[in-house]
Order: structure tokens, then sequence, then C-alpha cells
């Protein structure tokens, strides 16, 4: 989310510092919650409006705002020290030996940020070069974009799933317990493919007829024939389904989730699921907390939070259910590396932009850790370390796409993981 942050809250930020400092008790010394609080809370903090934005800020100013800035070793990376000046030619020259591009690493990301920042620029350009090509059919002698999109219609067609059939769907559901909360979920999500399924199969039609001539090409079928020529998702099918970067992904993505809720509701439960392939997530997360609390004797839905159990396991080997909850697999992580012998985060290996992550488990627990009785996991030290990673749809990572928060153990300070942007993606394309 992008903060119009501003010459104001930079020139606040030091007046209230200089302030601080004019006021304080020197027996005392700074107040660093104080100084902490209203700079990542009010001063920039009252700008930002996402909680992981706020964590993020909040976290730049634990680190950055102690007694140790006043040492002389104190950097905020290499190259990147507080000068200590006396006169403006002297401020000036320590300015001019700063790096002309500042690394990833002076905000406490992996050079590997580089590569993503590169990559999104590099995709711009070329987004924007594509939108401003002429749209009119090609009068040479190749093919044309009538012709093109034709063809691609004509394979989608044949590929594309069959209709779910109402009472074939509903008398599986009543064999499996239609009012079971896993089974209602279910129930949602397959309307919500069929409407996808019905909405492609009417457009690529009336595509193929308009093409031909026979009935008007309408404002939809237009943007859906340029759409589809430039291997876009056309506005119509991104409007009800999910965002995707190319045509052939998101078309990929639709069979790879039909083909995963007719398995579940015409074969039986799955032992582990594609969480990417659900247009609710959040849904699946509440009907899997519902089933547990349904299963254990004094517990309520609003009394329990969701836990998590990271296994050494890959998808294929799976043979079983969990005994409570639910398996699933999928999952990328962005910003860190996973060390599966030591089941915990580690640093990213150079190049290396996104890592599967192995089977996860998911389950529910009493908010009271102790009424519970679920082991809590402690390092040697008996410090607990577990780093909270937000968990998001998709790359672009806004409340929008965010579905929940799980924890993953870490031998480092989760403010390192903090800082580093680490999160889990459902999909990295």
């Amino acid at each position: 989310i992008p903060y119009e942050f501003n010459q104001s809250d930079f020139n606040a930020t030091v007046q209230f510092v200089q302030n601080h400092l004019d006021d304080m008790d020197l027996k005392r010394g700074v107040s660093w919650n104080t100084v902490r609080y209203m700079i990542g809370e009010v001063q920039y903090g009252g700008r930002v409006t996402d909680d992981y934005d706020k964590i993020l800020l909040n976290t730049f100013s634990k680190v950055w705002f102690t007694e140790g800035m006043f040492l002389p070793t104190f950097k905020f990376y290499k190259n990147y020290t507080i000068p200590k000046c006396t006169t403006i030619p002297q401020y000036i020259e320590a300015i001019n030996q700063l790096p002309v591009a500042d690394t990833p690493e002076a905000f406490g990301l992996h050079p590997n940020a580089d590569i993503t920042y590169q990559s999104n620029k590099a995709k711009d350009v070329l987004l924007t070069i594509l939108s401003i090509q002429p749209k009119d059919s090609s009068s040479g002698g190749g093919e044309t974009r009538e012709s093109v999109v034709s063809r691609m219609a004509n394979d989608m067609l044949q590929k594309l799933p069959a209709d779910y059939i109402g009472f074939e769907v509903k008398s599986r559901l009543v064999k499996m317990g239609q009012y079971q909360p896993m089974n209602i979920f279910l129930r949602q999500e397959i309307d919500r493919m069929q409407r996808v399924i019905m909405t492609v199969r009417t457009t690529l039609n009336d595509l193929k007829l308009a093409i031909d001539g026979t009935i008007i090409m309408s404002e939809n079928l237009r943007d859906a024939l340029d759409c589809m020529f430039d291997a876009m998702v056309p506005a119509l099918w991104a409007k009800i389904s999910w965002v995707s970067s190319t045509l052939g992904f998101w078309f990929t993505e639709l069979l790879e989730r039909d083909h995963q809720f007719r398995t579940w509701c015409f074969e039986g439960r799955p032992n582990t699921f594609w969480m990417t392939g659900f247009f609710n997530p959040q849904g699946f997360l509440t009907a899997m907390k519902q089933e547990v609390t349904r299963a254990q004797k004094g517990w309520a839905l609003d009394e329990v939070i969701l836990a998590t159990e990271v296994t050494r396991s890959s998808k294929e080997e799976i043979m079983n259910p969990p005994s409570e909850g639910v398996f699933v697999y999928g999952l990328y992580l962005d910003g860190a590396g996973w060390d599966r012998r030591g089941v915990k985060l580690v640093e990213p290996r150079p190049k290396v932009l996104f890592e599967l992550m192995p089977v996860i488990r998911l389950y529910a627990v009493l908010d009271d850790k102790e009424k519970s009785g679920k082991p809590v996991d402690k390092t040697k030290d008996g410090i607990i370390r577990t780093y909270m990673c937000p968990v998001y749809k998709k790359p672009t990572r806004t409340d929008l796409s965010f579905i929940a928060a799980v924890d993953l153990r870490t031998s480092q300070h989760p403010d390192h993981w903090v800082l580093r942007g680490v999160a889990l993606l459902c999909d990295v394309k």
C-alpha cells in the first residue's frame, strides 16, 4: 500500500524529538518507549492502515531507536552510519559518500528483493508497451486477431469442465453429511465454481458467434477478444473469479480448482487440501475450527484460535488425514528459506525468490494455552521463538488478499523476519 509520507511528517517527528530531549530528566535519560510510540504509532504510523505495515514500522522504530544508536559502532548497514559532523560542508561530504542506489540490505531485506523489484519494473514496462499497441485486425497475409482468438476459444471449450448438476451434488453432500461445516463450505465453493464455468462457456460461445458475424460484438465480447489475444484475463471473468497474471495460468488454475472440488464431492474428502484453489480460504479455516470445536466438549468457536504444525512431508507422502484439523499444501515462502530437517526459518538461497513449503497441519486450540493442554515449543535457552507469518492469496499483499497468520519456528529474533518481509503466499504467479 503506497502511503503519502511527506516532509511535514519528518518535520513533526524532528520537532517532537527536540522537545522530548529539552524536557527529559537527565537522570532517567531518553524515554525510548515514548519515542518509538510517537514515531511508529502517531507521526508516521498515523497514516498506516494495514496491520502488518504498522508492525513493520514499529519494528523499524524498535530496532533503530535504542541506546545503541549512540555507540561509535552503530550503523544501519555497511556504509550507512549516523554522521558526526559540526559544519555544513562536512554533512554534504557525508551525504555524497552514500551509495547512489540503496541496496535492499539497507532496509533489512534480503538481496533477492532487488530481483523482485527489477522484475516488477520490467513487467510494468512490457505491459505499457502491450497496452498501446493498435487493436485493429491485421491487413497483411498473417493470421488475423479474430482467427487466433477463435482458435483459442475452440481449444478452451474442449478443455472446459462440464457443468455441475445440482441434484447430483446435493445427493453426494447428503451422503457425506450436508450440515457438516466442511461440506457446507464445499457446497458454497462449488456454487461459485459453477458460475465461473457457466460464464466462461457463455462468453466463448458468444465470442465465436460474434467473430462469425452472427451476433453483435458487445463491449464485454470486445474486451474478451482483446484480452485473449494479449493472453490476459477478460475483465468479466476476473470479476467473478481470481487474479492471475496471464490467461494461461488462469485457465490452468480453473482446471485444477475444478479437479479438487469434483474429487472432494464425488470421491470423498481428500487427505490434503490445496488452499490456493479456494475462493474463500478464510471460510475454509473457519469451517475447520467449527469442526474441531464441535469435537471437543465445552469448547466454543469464539474461544479457539488457529494453530499450525509444519511437517517434514510432501503432499505425496501423506497417506491419511490428521486426527484433528486439516493438512494443506501448495504454500510458498517469500523472503526466507525453510530448513526441513530443523523445521524452522533460515536465510533464503541466492536467486531463489520463493520456496515451496512442506505440508502444513492447521488445527484449532483454545486461546488459553494452559487450558488447551497443547505443548509450546521452546529453544534450548527456554525462550519461545516463533514468527507470526501472514498468509496471502497472491503476491500483492493487501488486506483484501490476507487470509490468516501462522506461527513459524525460528532460531533468530522474529524482528529479523519482519524486516525481511517474510510471508506465505498461496500463489506466486
